[in-house]
């Protein structure tokens, strides 16, 4: 449902998960570049990795004698970068590590600094570099490269997963993986300099998001949709006060793996539509499939009101694939992909007595695309 939560959205690693737990805070936006007009989809992520094992330096699990003596990793991660996208522009990604010790935080209104970096509701702020001999280290798992920004954030419409990620939940870890949107649709305004490269971001045309995942390790298959970007073919018009976010969860029982499930929230026009989906072997209601130019996701979601059938697609080339490790210090077998530059259309339909209603079809653009499975 679109209902803002701070509380839910400030720090939450505690008790198991403060030794086998992740935190991040992700940030997505477009934004042009004033002498070119060229447009990027820029990410922007602050995250916290099993911080009861930090020390005075950031453990990196990725570092052969961690991997070797079965070390966890313990640090703050600075992660930022740009997708794929506009003239065939490669993506890239920067990673910037702290100890723990540097992390400072005020709870009442929510701040958090890692070194220079910094995150509230209303605006982050930040500076990563990786150097050439840096980016060659296996144990960072990025790309060579600077990048500075400072944005504020407005945040107008969120998607709250209810009592599925409420304390108890949380405190037996029935999700691999807890998700909150409270940016489902966010607009950012400010500047982002890409390897010395300036950027303009606009209120109206930044087009962004913004989440938080936490838990014990990541969902499989790890799925993502959200887009702010929604045209009325009805009206002709972008709608001013739409979103939809999707995201995959990972549901457990005790140490039992349940079915996998889909969480979805549209909100149109200040309507929300909310579905929970689970996957079983005898009816698909979401489908990936992938070529080598192109990805695509169908899903199909209904409860008694409403209907919605989406379907999304992205060139290859505009996917970017991230590097992560876990709680475990596994670093991401699979290749996460993930881009800013989706596009696609999203029936609506409200259930009648009669049949199905058609509300509106809506054209998708600037989708934020996630797909990473085993």
């Amino acid at each position: 449902m679109n209902q803002s939560d701070l509380a839910r959205n400030s720090y939450l690693l505690s008790g198991s998960l403060s030794k086998k737990g992740y935190l991040r805070w992700f940030h997505s936006f477009s934004a042009q570049q004033p002498e070119t007009g060229e447009r990027r989809v820029f990410f922007i992520e602050y995250m916290v990795l099993n911080p009861s094992l930090g020390q005075e330096q950031p453990i990196l699990g990725q570092l052969p004698i961690h991997k070797k003596r079965g070390i966890r990793p313990s640090y703050l991660l600075v992660k930022a970068g740009a997708f794929g996208g506009d003239g065939g522009s490669a993506g890239k990604q920067l990673h910037a590590f702290y100890p723990i010790t540097s992390l400072k935080i005020a709870l009442d209104p929510f701040i958090l600094k890692i070194g220079e970096n910094f995150y509230s509701e209303q605006r982050i702020s930040g500076y990563v570099s990786v150097s050439h001999d840096q980016a060659r280290r296996r144990s960072f798992m990025c790309d060579e490269g600077d990048m500075d920004w400072d944005l504020e954030v407005h945040k107008s419409i969120s998607c709250h997963t209810g009592r599925i990620a409420n304390p108890f939940y949380c405190a037996i870890n029935a999700l691999e993986t807890f998700w909150h949107a409270e940016g489902a649709k966010a607009a950012y305004r400010g500047q982002v300099t890409l390897d010395g490269v300036p950027y303009k971001v606009t209120e109206e045309e930044s087009f962004g998001y913004a989440d938080k995942h936490w838990g014990r390790g990541f969902n499989k298959p790890w799925l993502q949709l959200a887009s702010c970007r929604l045209t009325s073919e009805r009206t002709g018009r972008l709608l001013k006060h739409s979103a939809l976010a999707i995201d995959g969860c990972c549901p457990r029982f005790l140490c039992f793996r349940l079915k996998k499930r889909l969480l979805v929230q549209l909100t149109y026009e200040g309507e929300d539509f909310s579905f929970l989906l689970t996957q079983t072997r005898h009816r698909s209601k979401w489908k990936v499939k992938q070529t080598r130019k192109r990805m695509s996701w169908q899903v199909v979601a209904r409860n008694k009101d409403a209907l919605i059938k989406l379907s999304v697609s992205s060139l290859r080339e505009d996917l970017l694939e991230m590097n992560y490790e876990d709680p475990l210090g596994h670093k991401t077998e699979f290749p996460l992909l993930e881009g800013g530059n989706g596009s696609g259309k999203l029936l609506l339909y409200r259930r009648t007595k009669e049949g199905k209603e058609l509300i509106d079809t809506l054209t998708l653009e600037n989708v934020l695309c996630a797909y990473g499975t085993d």
